[in-house]
């Protein structure tokens, strides 16, 4: 993949601006991609889209290839016909600043059930060709998700493998009476996702004629708890209970000194190579559908996997073992063709990972942020100098602190490596300004900025912690006066000056 020299801007739709306590797909969202047009930007980079479950993570979706239903713009469902005025009447006290999702999951689940019954009886019926057609065309993965998720409802939330036997282990009797059971249940879920979707195509066409594309987030592994798990057990390394017997997560790093342990369920490659891959060909077509470009999180576990034997309580004592990245991405290069990937290529980077990711022309990424670091630090890969032309360059990104936080929290050596390789002072108002113009005046092909950086926001504003879970994660919102035109005529300069 070739990206021309460019730039866009790193930013999650639930950070969005609007009146019901998240950011949706709706009004602002399109401010947003006016915004990036004015500003002379070529990309809008999201993290993943999928429902998310325990600890709001994105990167814990209850399906790699379903939408969150907390991004449905309300409004526009009420313009439908599908909400009333008077639902609105009476609302929560939403924070503009902060995403509460335990509210949102309350709340919003509520409207779109109001939703979904007013289309089962007969309101908006104008939908029905249109959903029918969606629900014909994303059988292959809906059908699995909405049935989970009526059985988890119907469970009281708890994870597949707490089922009983009959429904955890996929047994046809016990799916068929679950279908007949929960009926209803099932294409709510169908009708919801089809909201999304709608709402989804809507606004990156929006995007597309204002010149804007979607760079979108893949984690390399699925939820534990999810229908791609559930439904496709075979590809995964689970026990006769639908426990997994090995974990994945990432040893002792620059973010946690144990590593982290993110428990997602690791792949069977034997399996996966033995019927050519088509789960990964499924999800690549999946998420072309979303986005124009691919980010793929954690890339080098497709080179080899941190293996954690289940149980662990820290990702201490795991080994690298070997995946089969060259023969899927080939896979997937014969059925789909070449596809625009970005590889995050972050962490232990070893010879394996930077030859699968050569071999398939996929840009890697660099962080600013990570370049002042060590005694040597001149050898560092991350310095302006030493980037390559085909790469992604990111003051920091959705794990890092915002950037001005991170000047504030340097230690002493980062800020004495920043001074001399800069031959400048900055300070604390002046410093994220700065890291945006060396990334912007790189030879990276592509360079991309947080909006929290752009607004030379502080720690308050980060993203997430990594190996942390609470109220502090996937929160952060903007509020829609912060969006100045004046920041985007800035970027604009700076883009032109730089070639961008």
């Amino acid at each position: 993949m070739t990206i021309p020299r460019s730039s866009g801007v790193l930013l999650h739709p639930t950070s969005l601006p609007g009146p019901f306590g998240i950011g949706e797909l709706g009004q602002y969202a399109r401010a947003f991609v006016d915004w990036l047009a004015l500003a002379g930007q070529k990309y809008w980079q999201v993290m993943p889209l999928g429902p998310t479950g325990y600890g709001d993570s994105p990167y814990q979706a209850f399906s790699a290839f379903a939408g969150n239903p907390y991004l449905i713009d309300l409004n526009a469902l009420r313009e439908h016909g599908l909400l009333s005025d008077t639902e609105f009447n009476v609302l929560p006290e939403f924070n503009p600043g902060k995403v509460d999702f335990g509210q949102q999951y309350v709340w919003r689940n509520q409207m779109l059930e109001r939703a979904y019954a007013r289309y089962a009886f007969g309101d908006a019926q104008h939908l029905k060709p249109d959903f029918d057609a969606f629900k014909a065309e994303e059988a292959d993965w809906l059908d699995d998700y909405a049935l989970f998720m009526a059985l988890k409802n119907a469970h009281g939330g708890l994870p597949w493998n707490a089922w009983e036997p009959g429904t955890r282990d996929r047994e046809p009797q016990a799916l068929d009476s679950a279908r007949t059971r929960l009926r209803e249940d099932i294409e709510r879920v169908k009708f919801i996702q089809f909201l999304f979707f709608r709402q989804w195509t809507v606004l990156r066409r929006y995007a597309a004629e204002k010149g804007i594309q979607i760079i979108g987030d893949i984690p390399i592994f699925v939820a534990m708890d999810s229908s791609d798990a559930w439904a496709n057990r075979d590809q995964f390394y689970f026990d006769d209970q639908g426990q997994p017997t090995v974990v994945a997560g990432v040893p002792p790093d620059y973010f946690s000194e144990t590593g982290q342990l993110w428990g997602n369920p690791l792949y069977n490659w034997d399996a996966m190579d033995r019927d050519g891959y088509a789960w990964w060909i499924k999800r690549f077509q999946g998420s072309l559908k979303l986005f124009d470009v691919i980010r793929i999180d954690h890339f080098r576990g497709f080179a080899a996997s941190w293996e954690i034997p289940f149980p662990a309580e820290t990702a201490i004592h795991g080994q690298w073992v070997p995946a089969r990245g060259h023969e899927m991405f080939e896979a997937v290069r014969d059925a789909l063709g070449t596809l625009p990937i970005i590889a995050e290529d972050l962490g232990v980077i070893t010879p394996d990972v930077e030859k699968l990711r050569d071999d398939f022309d996929f840009p890697g990424m660099a962080v600013l942020q990570f370049a002042f670091g060590g005694g040597d630090f001149s050898v560092n890969d991350f310095l302006p100098h030493n980037l390559r032309e085909n790469q992604v360059v990111y003051t920091g990104t959705h794990d890092n602190d915002t950037t001005r936080g991170w000047w504030r929290n340097a230690d002493e050596l980062e800020r004495h490596n920043f001074r001399v390789y800069t031959s400048s002072d900055p300070t604390e108002d002046t410093f994220a300004a700065q890291l945006t113009r060396m990334a912007f005046e790189s030879r990276a092909r592509l360079a991309v900025v947080p909006l929290q950086d752009l607004m030379n926001l502080g720690t308050e504003a980060r993203m997430n912690l990594p190996g942390t879970t609470g109220d502090h994660n996937w929160t952060w919102r903007y509020a829609a006066a912060d969006l100045r035109p004046d920041l985007a005529h800035t970027l604009r300069a700076l883009t032109e000056a730089t070639g961008r």
